[in-house]
């Protein structure tokens, strides 16, 4: 039996979550509703989880004793953002369960790992190929063509670490530009739309999926997030599929994400994989108000070892995030018909920062 399986926790236990953004103030809100606790680790003095939390640890991820001493003061430990330092995850995995597992960073938090990873499963992504220097860069756009999509392989979110290469462009300008020694090129997908299925998945092996979500990006920054996502049934179950089938191959505990584009075909439209969130996901915050159960809590019920929920859709959602200074103008939210506004205590706003969202939930059909 793994470490994984092992867990089970009961109320009044202690959940230490990795990283003080808005997803570990959710996940330590969701917690509290099922009697549990939590204490946060993260070096930002501002970050938005700690007001929600009797206790915390700000100390930076390379500080050995204080992640030892947060390991001693919880039972099982999860984290809100991918990129922990493969360091810190082995110190905190020594003392106490690690859920989802901390191996499952070394294939998410590399591009071209987590690309190799869902080919060998024989699930379709967008061509690509490694790239470490401007001389591969070449051979690789030969290959691939143009336009395409220069990415670090390592620490991209939100279009960070990231270029389009079109025709004409110079690649050595490129490479240097993107200041990395570790790239993957992407083919530019022309997709008809994007999508995203947010699944949870508990340590006995049960796997329940949330409604197919069709999300519109802006800058880069998911803007707006619409359940049911306009796609035939059968797409739809093929792209819970894909997320069972990830969740499954990676022994998954907790709640993932799997960004795919739709796609012309053909013989119709078809499903590329994108990207693997192992975490909670800003597509999923529709589930706060408009589903039976959150992803927040269904990641709870996870790594606590506890049943995973059916989730039931309340009917049509619509998520908008406010970026920036859409935050100041909250309070044209609040008295719109079928509308919750969160908010997530940031400090000051700037541009590109998530700092809150709107859900608004209409009976289906009519939205």
């Amino acid at each position: 039996m793994t470490d994984q399986a092992r867990v089970k926790l009961k109320p009044g236990d202690t959940i230490g979550i990795v990283g003080g953004g808005q997803l570990g103030r959710m996940l330590a809100m969701a917690a509290a509703r099922l009697g549990l606790r939590c204490r946060v680790f993260s070096p930002d003095p501002d970050s938005p989880a700690f007001d929600v939390v009797a206790n915390a640890t700000c100390a930076e991820y390379a500080d050995v004793e204080a992640l030892e001493l947060f390991a001693s003061d919880v039972d099982v430990i999860t984290y809100e953002f991918e990129n922990v330092p493969a360091a810190s995850a082995m110190i905190l995995a020594a003392r106490r369960s690690v859920l989802p597992d901390r191996q499952i960073l070394e294939t998410t938090q590399d591009r071209l790992i987590e690309k190799d990873f869902v080919t060998k499963l024989g699930i379709q992504t967008a061509d690509y190929a490694d790239v470490s220097s401007p001389q591969t860069l070449r051979a690789a756009i030969a290959r691939i063509g143009l336009p395409a999509v220069l990415k670090t392989r390592r620490f991209g979110y939100d279009g960070k670490g990231q270029t389009l290469i079109r025709a004409g462009d110079d690649p050595d300008r490129v490479w240097e530009d993107l200041g990395t020694k570790s790239a993957i090129l992407e083919a530019f997908v022309p997709f008809e739309r994007e999508i995203s299925v947010i699944a949870a998945r508990s340590a006995d092996g049960n796997v329940e999926c949330f409604d197919v979500t069709e999300n519109e990006h802006r800058d880069h920054i998911l803007k707006v997030s619409r359940v049911p996502a306009a796609i035939s049934d059968a797409l739809a179950a093929q792209a819970r599929d894909i997320a069972r089938r990830i969740a499954d191959a990676l022994d998954y505990v907790g709640v993932l994400a799997v960004e795919l584009f739709v796609v012309p075909g053909d013989g119709g439209s078809k499903i590329l994989v994108n990207e693997v969130a192992p975490r909670v996901h800003n597509s999923g915050h529709w589930t706060l108000d408009g589903a039976s159960i959150s992803q927040f809590e269904q990641h709870i019920r996870a790594i606590a070892g506890w049943q995973l929920g059916k989730p039931v859709r309340y009917g049509d959602v619509t998520m908008t995030n406010l970026i920036g200074d859409e935050i100041n103008s909250y309070a044209d939210w609040l008295g719109v018909p079928g509308a919750t506004v969160h908010l997530y205590g940031k400090g000051a706003p700037r541009p590109g920062r998530k700092m809150g969202h709107v859900t608004q939930v209409a009976p289906a059909g009519q939205k």
